[in-house]
């Protein structure tokens, strides 16, 4: 009876050390180009002054970003605003910031930040419930979007 629970308990240990080591192997696959993610750090100021207002901001033929992700429980999670208020104050603005880098690789264009939101045939995913609000790269605000991400610091 021993030698079964040791092979079930294989069974089980392995697939567990693959899925743990499947983010550094992914990691590797990446070309350098691609992923300077040790060179990257997100800058606060930057969030607040350039990312914040592009979750505010109104697009032809869609929702703006906090009116779904302030309520919704995906990745992606805005803190509401408060009642008569267009923007974030200081300790929601922190929030957000704590939030929303559950959906950035630092120096990656494979964010989610950046893929989601953006057209397929741009380079986005497949799926966006909110649609796809940048039909390209060169979009102003998924630039300041990929700076960011890119460790950006200028506001």
């Amino acid at each position: 009876m021993k030698p079964i629970k040791t092979v079930l308990s294989c069974m089980l240990v392995v697939p567990c050390l693959f899925l743990a080591a499947a983010p550094s192997l992914r990691a590797q696959e990446q070309p350098a180009s691609a992923s300077s993610a040790e060179s990257a750090s997100l800058n606060y100021e930057f969030f607040k002054a350039k990312v914040e207002p592009v979750f505010l901001n109104k697009r032809p033929g869609h929702a703006r970003c906090v009116t779904c992700h302030t309520i919704n429980h995906v990745p992606l999670h805005l803190v509401p605003l408060s009642p008569g208020s267009a923007t974030w104050n200081e300790e929601q603005s922190r929030q957000n910031f704590q939030l929303v880098q559950r959906v950035v690789v630092p120096g990656s264009l494979e964010s989610p930040l950046l893929r989601h939101p953006l057209a397929q045939q741009a380079g986005g995913d497949p799926s966006h419930g909110g649609g796809k609000h940048f039909e390209s790269r060169e979009n102003p605000e998924w630039l300041t979007l990929k700076a960011w991400v890119f460790g950006e610091t200028e506001k």
